[in-house]
């Protein structure tokens, strides 16, 4: 991962008694020049929280600590314990645990700024999202979203979801994989870097139970198809749809201001949802 921690944006700022931070008003970036080595969030997401423990691969993903304001800060300082985990591969998540009930557990991974994370989870509130993304700002302000509306079964992850996936998740511990929007590496010579391929597939149907979804959208129309391709062309899924094509919108899916703006623009969005289907097991040999 490429991103820095001298960043000249922090969060070490005084509180006023109503938990916000003096001269900023809300929505306004906190800036000040931080000490060579001083963590920009002490008690929050780290910049690189894998280290060196893992293979240096080609990422689907590009890590972002753009500029955070105020709010998102505090929700970072105050909430990143309760509700947030950083991803360092070195120990099992206990799901039960983590969310505090048996609720069925779906993994988003890439939630942008997590309104529309915000918006399923107020809508279904006995499904526990666990949503991982690597943009502080969208970390931040998505905790705020679930403190300010009491949404306890969000928990935000920061990392690579390679990673949890493969070694913090047990295997059938998923009910869903979501991916909304992923960056779709639009350059022939960046495809290697789009997420959804047969090993990240093999790997997620490892992890969800069988029954669970994988829920895809995108906007960009040469994804969509090769998302289509490979998915329909894995052992371990099977599309939801008769025709074996793209899927409407479910209505679970908020329409995203993102989206909006795409569909303004003539855009077409494209939702996959397949299946993780049951393998029946092979009778033992001569039986």
């Amino acid at each position: 991962m490429s991103d820095s921690v001298n960043t000249p944006e922090s969060t070490q700022q005084p509180s006023t008694p109503d938990g916000g931070h003096p001269d900023h008003a809300p929505g306004v970036s906190i800036r000040h020049t931080r000490a060579k080595g001083e963590p920009r969030f002490p008690d929050g997401p780290k910049a690189d929280p894998a280290g060196s423990h893992f293979e240096r691969r080609i990422r689907s993903f590009q890590p972002r600590r753009s500029r955070v304001t105020a709010g998102q800060a505090d929700a970072l300082q105050r909430l990143w314990p309760k509700w947030g985990l950083d991803i360092d591969g070195q120990r099992g998540l206990d799901l039960p645990d983590l969310f505090g009930n048996d609720n069925p557990v779906v993994l988003e991974i890439g939630f942008g700024m997590g309104e529309a994370t915000a918006e399923m989870a107020a809508a279904d509130p006995r499904t526990n999202i666990l949503a991982v993304d690597v943009h502080t700002p969208g970390q931040g302000n998505l905790l705020n979203l679930a403190d300010q509306n009491g949404m306890s079964n969000i928990r935000v992850a920061n990392g690579d979801a390679i990673i949890l996936l493969r070694e913090m998740l047990a295997p059938d511990s998923l009910d869903g994989l979501r991916v909304y929007f992923p960056d779709p590496w639009p350059k022939k010579r960046h495809h290697k870097r789009r997420l959804i391929q047969p090993d990240f597939l093999t790997l997620t149907a490892s992890r969800i139970k069988p029954g669970g979804t994988v829920h895809c959208a995108t906007d960009w129309e040469p994804y969509a198809e090769q998302m289509l391709e490979v998915l329909t062309a894995h052992p371990d899924f099977e599309n939801t749809q008769a025709d074996g094509g793209f899927a409407p919108r479910p209505d679970f899916r908020p329409l995203t201001r993102f989206e909006g703006q795409g569909l303004d623009k003539g855009h077409v969005v494209n939702d996959l949802l397949f299946r993780r289907v049951q393998h029946m097991e092979q009778p033992p040999a001569g039986a």
